[in-house]
């Protein structure tokens, strides 16, 4: 059995030790990018919804200049985005390129994914529920924390969970361009030397990998649902 798996997959067996450590390179990369991301995305969809025209903390100019930013950065394609931004990549972590380098793009290509996702989840809250709060004398804040978050939970969980998926997919997008991770492994070794073997077994594994997150994510989710 060991040889027949030796002969079908042999270079993968050969580079193993590089596969284990592209793997560990692309959990770096999205378990940190998407901290940040979750960070600033999820005060900023909120941002988004309470500023909103007619919502507890009404504000135009906040909530233009929030939704503008946001539309920016999501219109820009992320290929395009990890050449756009590199003086700010090279003036917050001193290099372009390795999973250091690749982090930064990724934060700025996923939060405001995150923030409208999030936003999604707050406008689905029943407005009743909110119009109780105010008329118990909650302020916004305790609004805000007692009621948006925690009847958007299940929402913004998927919403993550979806932020991870993209995340593990624009990692790989980085790692051609030198971020490392599997991305990089897959083209380098896959594409590059015609190691079909290492592109088919980098492919199935990120395929299981996806598909873990999203169905833990569904289950959390549903979990928290009432």
């Amino acid at each position: 059995m060991i040889k027949a798996l030796i002969d079908l997959i042999p270079n993968v067996i050969e580079l193993f030790p590089d596969m284990v450590k592209a793997l560990g390179e692309t959990v770096y990369m999205v378990s940190v990018a998407g901290i940040i991301s979750s960070f600033i995305g999820i005060p900023l969809g909120v941002i988004l919804v309470v500023t909103n025209k007619g919502n507890i903390l009404e504000n135009k100019l906040i909530h233009s200049l929030s939704s503008k930013i946001v539309n920016t950065f999501r219109s820009i394609p992320f290929v395009i985005l990890l050449t756009a931004i590199i003086p700010i990549t090279r003036f917050i972590v001193g290099t372009t390129i390795g999973t250091k380098g690749a982090i930064v793009p990724l934060v700025f290509g996923t939060t405001p994914f995150v923030s409208r996702q999030v936003e999604s989840a707050l406008l689905k809250i029943d407005p009743g529920v909110i119009e109780a709060s105010k008329a118990m004398g909650s302020s916004p804040f305790e609004i805000i924390l007692r009621v948006l978050l925690p009847e958007s939970l299940p929402g913004i969980v998927y919403a993550l969970t979806i932020t991870i998926i993209s995340l593990i997919g624009f990692s790989a997008v980085a790692g051609t361009v030198g971020g490392g991770g599997l991305g990089d492994f897959a083209i380098r070794y896959g594409y590059q030397y015609f190691k079909t073997d290492i592109m088919v077994v980098t492919i199935l594994l990120l395929l299981l990998i996806v598909n873990s997150i999203q169905s833990l994510g569904e289950f959390i989710s549903k979990k928290l649902s009432h």
